[in-house]
């Protein structure tokens, strides 16, 4: 059952038994997106404008976030009490996923960080640690393939018309479902690639290759898109939540 069949049924939620933050988990991870093109970008470019203090803040903030949540919404089972149980799949084992990642970022960059940039390459040595976790990375790129098929397929994405401005394409459920599919799809284009770019780098150093600029592209345009999307949130879930308490 989608939110649109929900919505006919005249939806109420019990707000107190569902907890979301699909916000801030949508903030966290477009930053977190968004800060790893910069940071490669950084390297290619002029690796002394690159502090290693400040990336392992960053990344150990969004991991954080991303890791809590995430890990909270997967095992608590269904958090989504009401209609929406698959947001624990979609949301929060991805959320896990990636924030553990940006945690294990965090903790090398604070303590082998500084170390890596003295390196001739410093991009090179970065790769070349990130390359045994790229399979892993790579699963998750096919996992969201899955999100996106299942988004599309089942229209999961779809919001009631009680929600503001998302509400407004609720007779048209496949607006929504195949916007969010397509963004979980691209990040996963970059998750995919993400071997053959730690292997271009490794062969290339500051050479952008194929799939360092199609990863970086998607990446980058996925980050800004969930920022503004997690923002946006902030106003029609509260929309939503009012109407429909």
């Amino acid at each position: 059952m989608n939110t649109t069949q929900l919505a006919q049924q005249g939806l109420t939620i019990d707000w107190a038994n569902m907890p979301t933050y699909n916000t801030i988990m949508s903030i966290a991870a477009g930053a977190g997106l968004l800060g790893i093109v910069i940071l490669v970008k950084q390297l290619m470019t002029k690796p002394s404008d690159v502090s290693a203090e400040g990336w392992s803040l960053a990344f150990g903030v969004l991991g954080t976030i991303l890791t809590t949540t995430g890990l909270h919404m997967t095992l608590t089972w269904p958090l989504a009490a009401g209609g929406f149980p698959f947001d624990n799949i979609i949301f929060g084992e991805t959320s896990l996923g990636f924030g553990v990642l940006l945690l294990a970022a965090s903790v090398y960059m604070w303590r082998r960080g500084a170390e890596a940039l003295t390196q001739p390459e410093p991009l090179v040595a970065l790769a070349k640690v990130a390359q045994p976790i790229s399979v892993f990375i790579g699963g998750l790129g096919l996992a969201l393939f899955g999100i996106a098929v299942a988004g599309v397929k089942y229209q999961l994405f779809a919001a009631p018309p009680q929600e503001p401005i998302s509400g407004e394409f609720a007779q048209w459920p496949l607006v929504e479902a195949i916007f969010m599919s397509g963004l979980f799809a691209l990040v996963g284009v970059g998750a995919v690639l993400f071997p053959f770019v730690v292997k271009s780098i490794k062969n290339a150093a500051t050479k952008a290759t194929l799939p360092i600029r199609i990863t970086g592209i998607v990446w980058a345009v996925t980050g800004v898109a969930f920022i503004l999307f997690g923002a946006l949130n902030y106003f029609t879930h509260i929309g939503l939540i009012v109407n429909t308490m």
